[in-house]
């Protein structure tokens, strides 16, 4: 296989078992589908932003061997198919764990843990400010974590945070397999310096941040009465 192309079927993976298996008749997944791309469209428009920032200020780079060498505006085409096949394979998750598992916390405890992250981020905001994938990664999370506590949300926080900890699982296997290669190499000066295994520390709020972002979209869009149109 041509490494090149390395990117671009990991993306290709991320999402073929979701695509295939949105046909399940408990699931449902592709009558959802047209809740999830207008979240999709705004979110990845949000995140690319930042992601050219990074590129430019060289709190990344993308490897040139793993890549096509097809870019709008400075962004390889794999990266930008990134904000689309992670999400919405995020959602998928979180669609499938509801149906077949309808998991429960105590708002009381998802409330607690929503506070918890907020502290951990003003702290850590706190102490690494100057760094500039620290401040967008943990400033991020917390102005979403925030909303969800002074807004009306359709989103269960408690069924939130245990598909994020399913999600984890093909987090640190496409974030190990992007950062090992490397595919996208960090400067530790603009982040912590901390990593898990070969991922960065900052990576876990920024996956976090972007799959509660999406989720809150996909159902507003959603349950929306059509008034809200």
């Amino acid at each position: 296989m041509d490494k090149q192309l390395t990117y671009l079927l990991i993306n290709i993976l991320t999402c073929f078992f979701p695509i295939i298996l949105s046909f399940d008749k408990k699931v449902g997944f592709y009558k959802k589908w047209k809740f999830i791309l207008p979240g999709l469209l705004i979110s990845g428009s949000l995140y690319l932003i930042w992601d050219y920032i990074f590129t430019i200020q060289n709190v990344w780079a993308f490897n040139p061997s793993y890549i096509l060498g097809i870019k709008i505006l400075n962004l390889p085409i794999e990266e930008i198919l990134f904000f689309i096949t992670v999400p919405f394979a995020c959602i998928f998750i979180f669609e499938c764990l509801v149906v077949y598992f309808n998991p429960k916390i105590s708002p009381k405890i998802s409330r607690a843990i929503t506070y918890t992250l907020i502290l951990g981020c003003v702290v850590l905001l706190f102490i690494y400010h100057d760094r500039l994938y620290s401040l967008i990664n943990f400033s991020t999370l917390l102005l979403v974590l925030i909303y969800t506590l002074l807004m009306p949300i359709k989103l269960d926080m408690g069924q939130f945070y245990l598909a994020y900890l399913v999600s984890l699982v093909p987090f640190y296997i496409v974030n190990g397999i992007l950062t090992a290669i490397p595919i996208v190499a960090y400067a530790n000066t603009e982040n912590m310096g901390l990593r898990i295994g070969s991922i960065p520390f900052e990576d876990h709020f920024y996956s976090m941040s972007l799959i509660l972002l999406n989720l809150l979209f996909y159902q507003y869009f959603r349950y929306r009465k059509p008034s809200d149109v």
